[in-house]
């Protein structure tokens, strides 16, 4: 796997700038590491793995986290029903996780994958056919809604990355 870019700190996941944080509980333990991004659980006070265009609360944090909660190092899971940091805001630097199969240059705009990951987004595209639109109303039909089918993009790289054959930590910038 090849780096380029922003340096991934050493047992830290926030690379730079000042994100805002909220405690939350890990309601399963599934997937939940270190700078992995979250979503709500079944309870306000409760979070899980986000999935695939999910709507991400932010990122599981871990220097943030009450030492009392915090696991071994970055790559240590937590465990269920630990108290974690859930770091949002926007404008913060944060080591993620790129899934596998992804190949970014720094610049690459990203969003939700499966397992609180990261795949690169691609252009909106706008089915054509031979069908003429008629009206306003059959055009709404077409395009609807205000987010995306791959969900918001939530990170910028900050260096480049190839996962393509296994996931792989990438600095990334933090839209949300």
């Amino acid at each position: 796997m090849a780096y380029s870019g922003v340096v991934k700190p050493a047992n830290k996941i926030v690379a730079g700038g000042k994100p805002l944080e909220q405690e939350l509980k890990i309601e399963t333990a599934t997937n939940m590491y270190p700078g992995r991004l979250v979503k709500r659980g079944t309870n306000d006070d409760d979070m899980v793995v986000n999935t695939a265009a999910g709507p991400a609360l932010g990122w599981l944090g871990y220097e943030q986290t009450n030492p009392v909660f915090m696991p071994t190092d970055v790559d240590t899971i937590y465990a269920q029903n630990d108290m974690a940091a859930v770091l949002y805001g926007g404008g913060f630097l944060i080591v993620g996780r790129l899934a596998s199969g992804q190949n970014v240059t720094k610049g690459t705009r990203l969003v939700a994958a499966a397992n609180g990951e990261l795949t690169a987004a691609t252009n909106i595209v706008v089915d054509t056919g031979s069908t003429p639109v008629t009206s306003g109303a059959a055009n709404e039909a077409i395009v609807s809604g205000s987010i995306p089918d791959e969900g918001l993009v939530v990170a910028i790289t900050q260096q480049s990355v190839d996962a393509s054959s296994a996931a792989a930590d990438v600095v990334v910038l933090s839209l949300i």
